[in-house]
């Protein structure tokens, strides 16, 4: 939900929230967080402990985090989100305070309120990042969109510009629950969502 007043909020207004009150900042627009159902938090929980799973039993290097988790993902004062699920591969972009860049791979998780920010505004922002990978994990609909910015041409993250066209954004692959969901970062990594405890 955005907040009245436009632009000019800055990372100091995210710091100076209320405790248990959270929120995102684009581009200097500050959007409110409503507390997640319990299917999100279900959703959230499986899949973090299966990528955390692979990574470990392959003995990689990532790290995975669950939200609320920091990232300043412009490297400025005027962009800051919480990824449902952040996977970071470069250590160096780790801090006490979280993330300062772009996670390798995000999944949001849908909710009522967040359609509009997830599925727009995000997409952009981080295909522009350097985002490689962007999952969209519809509970109601039980499908799993994905963006693979890392193989695409349209992205450019060289120089943090994504030249992504709006109706490509349209394009992704789309998945349902009954399929296995392949993680392009990593190169045996098959998410089944159709084993996922979400009862």
């Amino acid at each position: 939900m955005k907040l009245k007043g436009g632009k000019g909020y800055t990372l100091a207004d995210i710091e100076a929230l209320p405790e248990g009150e959270r929120a995102e900042l684009i581009d200097g627009e500050m959007f409110r967080m409503d507390a997640p159902l319990r299917i999100h938090q279900d959703i959230v929980m499986e899949l973090s402990f299966e990528i955390k799973s692979y990574i470990r039993k392959n003995k990689g290097n990532c790290k995975v985090y669950a939200a609320p988790f920091a990232v300043r993902i412009k490297k400025d004062n005027l962009n800051y989100v919480e990824p449902d699920i952040s996977v970071v591969c470069d250590h160096e972009k780790l801090d006490e305070k979280g993330c300062y860049g772009a996670p390798d791979w995000v999944i949001e998780i849908l909710s009522p309120s967040s359609v509009k920010m997830d599925c727009e505004r995000k997409v952009k922002l981080y295909c522009e990042t350097g985002v490689r990978e962007y999952w969209i994990v519809d509970p109601e609909k039980e499908t799993v969109t994905v963006y693979d910015f890392a193989h695409s041409d349209t992205a450019q993250p060289t120089d943090g510009a994504c030249a992504l066209a709006a109706e490509s954004w349209n394009k992704p692959m789309l998945y349902s629950f009954t399929k296995q969901v392949k993680a392009g970062i990593f190169e045996n990594l098959w998410l089944d969502f159709s084993k996922l405890d979400l009862n």
